[in-house]
């Protein structure tokens, strides 16, 4: 196994239930032609890995700051990664060919300005901020969700193929964990069809505490060839 090579993120969350809105000191805001009140934490968090690339039929284009508190607190609750982190992935992406680097701005008051003449432009500012000509996003999660630990993780191998050639990204996968923790499915949500092939591979092998009933999760495994 290479896992040296790759550097699991997993976030997990029960798919079902009703929504209720987190809570912080945080705005998320989106040009007003984004055809959206509210956004999830898996698809907000997708949008600034740059998996997805479109939000109800809207195309979306994330906007972050170069440091500050609200730039911090975003990657720690929603991203999952720290700025350097961050950074060294969105080079691995433009690298490869992937995507291009996304906008960087100096400062909140730049972000909102941004977005609001940016068709499809995503940001987040301080809470405090004003925030005129945006609109604001609520964020939502499944309410109560449970986290099944993960107790066995086998890390995918990277393919040599795509090794060789610098090629990586992250997958995303749906699993359905069964009561006793084993994985008993795996739907691909989006990545290399290679790079997929193999975490696939791997998280079959998974096994999670045991639960009261089937759960399904959303699982992220980011292969990075410069590690």
């Amino acid at each position: 196994m290479k896992d040296r090579k790759v550097l699991p993120v997993v976030a997990a969350a029960v798919l079902f239930g009703s929504v209720s809105a987190l809570a912080g000191d945080l705005k998320v805001i989106a040009n007003p032609s984004v055809q959206a009140d509210s956004i999830t934490v898996a698809d907000l968090r997708s949008i600034f890995l740059e998996d997805k690339k479109s939000l109800n039929s809207s195309r979306v284009e994330p906007v972050l700051a170069r440091s500050g508190t609200a730039h911090e607190a975003f990657l720690k609750e929603y991203v999952g990664k720290s700025d350097s982190e961050l950074r060294t992935y969105y080079r691995t992406l433009v690298f490869t060919g992937a995507s291009a680097m996304p906008k960087f701005l100096d400062s909140d008051a730049d972000i909102v300005t941004y977005v609001a003449k940016t068709k499809g432009a995503i940001g987040y500012v301080d809470s405090d901020l004003p925030t005129e000509g945006v609109k604001v996003l609520s964020v939502t999660r499944a309410k109560g969700s449970v986290e099944r630990k993960l107790v066995t993780r086998t890390e995918p191998e990277y393919p040599v193929s795509l090794r060789v050639l610098r090629i990586g990204g992250t997958v995303r996968l749906m699993l359905t964990v069964s009561p006793q923790g084993s994985v008993q499915e795996v739907d691909v949500l989006g990545g290399n069809p290679i790079l997929a092939e193999s975490a696939a591979k791997a998280v079959k092998q998974w096994v999670y505490a045991a639960g009261p009933s089937n759960t399904k999760l959303e699982v992220s495994l980011s292969f990075d060839p410069l590690r």
